[in-house]
């Protein structure tokens, strides 16, 4: 054994059988580097030029309706799209590409475009967790796609090119390569076990509940012992469930709990709109059997310091592995101290 606070070590991710290098005695180093520009005005709850805001035109020329809930609508400048040649080129045994084809569609969380999701009633929320459900039924079902990605880009740390509260999901006819690796380590660890790896994993980690940020009933945020991104998080269901189809109710509603309680703690954290890209790992849609899948959601925010300085994957990074600073423990420890209140509610 060694001290994870003070010694550099390698930790194993098992779900994508990647390392990750531990240095925590550097996070006391000084920082002369760059900064964010951090949020000044807080939006207004309407935007006449945005183009997410309820009646408003999108650059496409439609107009969107004057939706109460939630808003779901075909991307207008797809990444992916539904129809086109099929067929693969390859060149010398090295070059090689295939055609790909799926959807792209974009969901608004709420009509207001001053409220993200730690900012919305639990109610809402789970009308959230109910639509991206019914749209990955909706896409799974078609038999030229294959896989279902939910995810959400928030902030301009990450790219986002509209602060009114949305995602996006992308379906298509490959299993990308991350999803595609964690059903290769979940199956070689179901087949070997008879349980699925995150149940395992969760078993673990219920010992002592050192890596644990929230939970509730039916669900459990952690920070995963092999985290790479400064605050990253694991949302889990505690039943092994393969998809969000299977939840029940009860689940839903502990889904739409867990993500107000962890985003309330990110936004504490610094007090700003905590950035981050987030989005569920859960079964491919080619009709097979996935009994080793655990459906599950990574939280990925780049903030390391202060709403201002935020994680750089660069140089050892880009040429070798994953590289963090504070331990997963000293992560967990710091956002399960937070208040449950969200601190503009708090101010009020």
């Amino acid at each position: 054994m060694f001290d994870f606070t003070e010694q550099p070590h390698r930790r194993h991710n098992p779900l994508l059988d990647e390392w990750v290098l531990v240095s925590p005695h550097r996070a006391k180093r000084p920082w002369q580097g760059a900064q964010e520009k951090a949020a000044t005005a807080a939006p207004p709850a309407y935007d006449p030029t945005c183009y997410l805001c309820p009646g408003n035109t999108r650059t496409s020329g439609i107009v969107n309706p004057k939706y109460d809930h939630q808003y779901v609508f075909d991307n207008d400048f797809a990444a992916l799209l539904p129809e086109g040649e099929t067929g693969t080129y390859e060149e010398g045994g090295l070059l090689r590409a295939d055609a790909e084809t799926g959807h792209c569609r974009v969901i608004c969380f709420s009509p207001r475009h001053d409220l993200t999701l730690p900012e919305l009633p639990i109610a809402e929320i789970r009308k959230v967790v109910d639509t991206w459900t019914e749209e990955f039924r909706t896409l799974g079902a078609d038999p030229n796609i294959n896989y279902v990605q939910i995810f959400e880009n928030k902030g301009q740390a990450m790219g986002a090119s509209n602060p009114h509260p949305h995602g996006q999901i992308w379906s298509e006819r490959t299993v990308p390569d991350l999803p595609a690796k964690e059903s290769r380590t979940q199956k070689a660890y179901f087949e070997k076990h008879g349980r699925t790896l995150l149940s395992d994993y969760l078993a673990i980690e219920e010992k002592s509940k050192t890596r644990f940020v929230v939970e509730n009933d039916t669900w459990v945020a952690l920070v995963p012992f092999w985290a790479v991104w400064p605050f990253e998080t694991l949302v889990l269901p505690r039943r092994a469930v393969q998809d969000l189809t299977q939840l029940n109710d009860q689940e839903r509603d502990g889904l739409a709990d867990i993500l107000q309680q962890l985003t309330i703690k990110y936004d504490n954290l610094f007090e700003t709109s905590f950035p981050y890209s987030a989005g569920f790992h859960q079964r491919p849609t080619d009709g097979g059997e996935y009994p080793e899948w655990h459906l599950h959601m990574h939280f990925l925010p780049p903030l390391l310091r202060s709403a201002t300085v935020k994680k750089f994957m660069v140089g050892y990074e880009l040429m070798a592995n994953a590289q963090r600073d504070i331990t997963a423990e000293q992560a967990a420890e710091r956002l399960r101290a937070l208040p449950a209140v969200h601190y503009k509610a708090a101010a009020q």
